[in-house]
C-alpha cells in the first residue's frame, strides 16, 4: 500500500482517503458483516491438523489488495505462456519423451516422480491440454515484480474463495468498488464450464459432473460451489458407475450418462481397479472408460509430474525448449537436494532457507528454517539425508505485505497470489486471483490448510 519513502501508491488512494474517514467501529462493523456472510453461505475450510476444530470458515479480510492493469498484463501473459510450456512438457513425456532424449530435465526426476502415471503413456487427450484448471502462487518480490513460487497442475482450490471474497467486499466498499473501475471475475463458472464443455466432441447436451471425495474433504464447499454455479451434478464415486467402458450416474429419474467429469479427487484415489485398490472415493472402471474415449477427465491424470517442487526448478528452461522464449515470469531460486553441491549448501544452511518435500502440496513437508527450532532443523536435516531427491529448498522470500484488518486495528499481514488459468481449446484468465494471507503477525505460511486466510484482489481496468 505505501512505497518505501511513505507514501501512499497510486492505486491504493482512493481506499487510503475512504479508511481515513472511517471511524474504527464501523470497521469493525463491515468486518463482522463480511465473516457473518461467510458463516450463513458455509464456506468452510478444513484444517487436519487443527485438533480443536477441523471445520472452520475460512477467514477473510475486509481489505482488497490491489494490482494495477500494468502489473496484470504481465500476469496474464506470463501464465499463458507457462501453462501452453507446461501442457508441451506433459504431452512430450507421456509420447515422444523428446525433453529426456535431448537432456533438457534428468530422467531419473520424471520416472522416479510419484505422480508420473505410466496408464498415461500414449493416451491423447483432447486439445493436447492435460492441465485445464491451474492455481499459479505468485509473490511480489522486492523490486515490485511478481514471480512464480509454485504451480498447482493437479486440483487447485481457492476459486470459491475468489469469487466469495469479491462478492462481500464489493458490498462492504459499493461506492469505491464502482469508483476504481475493477475489472469483474463473476463469469469465471461460466468460462470453467465452457473449458470443460469443449473437451469433448459431443456438442449437444453435454454431460458434466464435478466428482468430489465427500463431505469430510478440505476444499468440499468449493466442489459444492462450482457445481451449483455451473449448474452441473455433484456427485462422490458412489454416485457413478461403468457399464460397457461409459459412465453413468445414478439419479432419482435412472442412470444418466457423464461425457466429462471435473474431478476433485487425486490420482491415486480416482479407479481402484488401476491405482490404490483400497480407495473408497473412486469409481472402478472409470480409467478404462477414459481411456476408450468414452469420458473426459479434467485435469488429465499425471499432471502432477508437473507441479513437482522439482520439476519447478526446470520450467524457464522448458519455456525457453518448446516455445523458443525468455520466461515473462521470473521463478524464485531453488536449489535441488538431487546435487551434492546444493545438498551441502542446504544442510548448512538450513536457519535461512525454506525447504519442501517435492511431491507435497498445501504446506505439508516443509520446513521454515528462519522460524524453526534448532531441534526441528536436526531432524529435518536426517530426512533431507535420508531422501536428498525428495527435498528442494528456496531462499526465505520475505512476502510482500497487505493492509488487514486484525483485532480492531489495521496491520501489514504478508500474502500471495494465485490467479486461476483456464485451459483447453483456448487459455483464459479471469481478472482476479485468490490472495491468501498469513494471519499471524511475521508468520510466511499463507496456505489455509495451515490457518491462513484470505482477501479479495481488485485489477483494475486502468
Amino acid at each position: 500500500m505505501f512505497a518505501s519513502d511513505g507514501s501512499v501508491r497510486a492505486q491504493f488512494a482512493a481506499l487510503a482517503e475512504r479508511l481515513i474517514k472511517l471511524a474504527p467501529e464501523e470497521l469493525q462493523r463491515r468486518q463482522q458483516a463480511c465473516e457473518t456472510s461467510f458463516l450463513h453461505q458455509g464456506i468452510t475450510f478444513t484444517v487436519y491438523s487443527d485438533k480443536q476444530a477441523t471445520e472452520r470458515i475460512i477467514p477473510t479480510d475486509l481489505f482488497p489488495r490491489i494490482v494495477t492493469a500494468k502489473e496484470w498484463e504481465k500476469i496474464e501473459a506470463g501464465l499463458k505462456q507457462r501453462i501452453l510450456a507446461l501442457n508441451l512438457f506433459l504431452k512430450d513425456i507421456y509420447t515422444d519423451g523428446r525433453v529426456l532424449k535431448d537432456g533438457i530435465i534428468p530422467r531419473s526426476m520424471i520416472y522416479g516422480s510419484k505422480h508420473y502415471r505410466r496408464e498415461m503413456r500414449g493416451l491423447p487427450v483432447p486439445h493436447d491440454a492435460y492441465v485445464n484448471v491451474c492455481g499459479s502462487d505468485l509473490i511480489r518480490r522486492e523490486n515490485g515484480s511478481f514471480a512464480v513460487l509454485e504451480d498447482n497442475l493437479r486440483v487447485p482450490s481457492g476459486v470459491s474463495y475468489m469469487l466469495a471474497n469479491r462478492d462481500v467486499v464489493r458490498r462492504a466498499f459499493p461506492n469505491l468498488f464502482r469508483a476504481q473501475g475493477v475489472r469483474p471475475i463473476d463469469h469465471y463458472p461460466r468460462e470453467l464450464l465452457s473449458t470443460l464443455r469443449a473437451l469433448t466432441p459431443v456438442r449437444e447436451d453435454v454431460s458434466i459432473a464435478v466428482l468430489t471425495p465427500g463431505v469430510f474433504n478440505s476444499a468440499y464447499f468449493e466442489h459444492a460451489f462450482l457445481a451449483r454455479q455451473m449448474g452441473v451434478e455433484l456427485v462422490e464415486g458412489r454416485d457413478l458407475l461403468v457399464n460397457d467402458n461409459v459412465v453413468y450416474a445414478r439419479t432419482t429419474s435412472g442412470l444418466k450418462r457423464i461425457d466429462v467429469i471435473y474431478r476433485r479427487i487425486d490420482d491415486d484415489f480416482i479407479d481402484p481397479l488401476i491405482f490404490r485398490e483400497d480407495s473408497a472415493l473412486g469409481v472402478s472402471g472409470l480409467f478404462n472408460a477414459y481411456r476408450a474415449g468414452n469420458v473426459v477427465i479434467a485435469n488429465a491424470l499425471g499432471t502432477g509430474v508437473a507441479d513437482d517442487k522439482a520439476v519447478y526448478a526446470y520450467v524457464p528452461r522448458l519455456i525457453r525448449y518448446y516455445l523458443a522464449e525468455e520466461p515473462i515470469l521470473e521463478n524464485i531460486e531453488t536449489y535441488l537436494c538431487r546435487e551434492p553441491k546444493a545438498l551441502s549448501h542446504v544442510l548448512a544452511n538450513l536457519d535461512k532457507l525454506v525447504v519442501k518435500a517435492v511431491g507435497e502440496s498445501g504446506g505439508y513437508g516443509m520446513l521454515v528454517g528462519p522460524h524453526a527450532a534448532q531441534a526441528e532443523r536436526e531432524a529435518f536435516a536426517e530426512k533431507i539425508k535420508a531422501d536428498p531427491e525428495n527435498y528442494i529448498a528456496q531462499p526465505t522470500i520475505q512476502l510482500s505485505t497487505a493492509p488487514t484488518f486484525v483485532d480492531g486495528g489495521v496491520e501489514p499481514r504478508h500474502v500471495d497470489l494465485r490467479p486461476f488459468i483456464l485451459h483447453g481449446e483456448k487459455t483464459e484468465i479471469v481478472p482476479g486471483a485468490l490472495t491468501r494471507v498469513a494471519l499471524k503477525r511475521g508468520s510466511l505460511v499463507v496456505n489455509s490448510s495451515q490457518g491462513g486466510g484470505s482477501k479479495d484482489t481488485w485489477v483494475l481496468s486502468h
